[in-house]
């Protein structure tokens, strides 16, 4: 099951590196990753160029379009049947591909799969962990509210869920 991993950058160049690697170095070889530079004044761009496995496709068409429409352009593209997002500044354990396709082969009803993160400071220390283990739905209330706990960079859904459910573009962020 091809898995697509997207990751919107904007003045990544510090971090991309990382992103790009940890994605690449997957238990689970089957995904794409799509790199969607959004404008970025650095060497975001250049350095994403720079990976030649095939499995890695950048695009970039030089404006900033910001974070919501860069990501609705991950849809559009995503050959997976899944798509994984992340930030640029983010890097993953080299099993998250596999450990959240586990909980789509254990649930097939689900459409959408969180985990929890571990936030760390530019010195490497531990700053916590976040996100809620849940084993129940999320209401509409909450989510409204902004109150479920779910790190939205850790999100692993379905494409048919993102086709559906596409951001909103007047919105800065997500």
């Amino acid at each position: 099951m091809l898995v697509t991993v997207g990751i919107p950058v904007y003045n990544g160049e510090d971090y991309i590196s990382n992103a790009i690697e940890s994605i690449l170095e997957q238990s689970y070889p089957n995904f794409e990753l799509i790199i969607i530079d959004d404008g970025s004044t650095d060497k975001s761009l250049e350095i994403a160029k720079s990976y030649k496995d095939p499995r890695v496709k950048v695009f970039s068409d030089g404006k900033n379009k910001r974070l919501p429409a860069r990501l609705n352009q991950i849809i559009d593209l995503a050959s997976g049947a899944f798509i994984m997002r992340m930030d640029a500044d983010d890097f993953c354990s080299e099993n998250r591909i596999e450990k959240l396709l586990e909980e789509f082969y254990r649930n097939p009803d689900l459409d959408v799969v969180f985990s929890r993160i571990c936030s760390i400071t530019n010195s490497g220390s531990i700053n916590g962990i976040h996100g809620k283990i849940r084993t129940y739905p999320i209401k509409l209330r909450d989510t409204i509210k902004g109150n479920t706990g779910l790190p939205h960079a850790s999100l692993m859904a379905r494409k048919e869920w993102y086709l559906r459910n596409k951001y909103n573009e007047k919105n800065r962020l997500c």
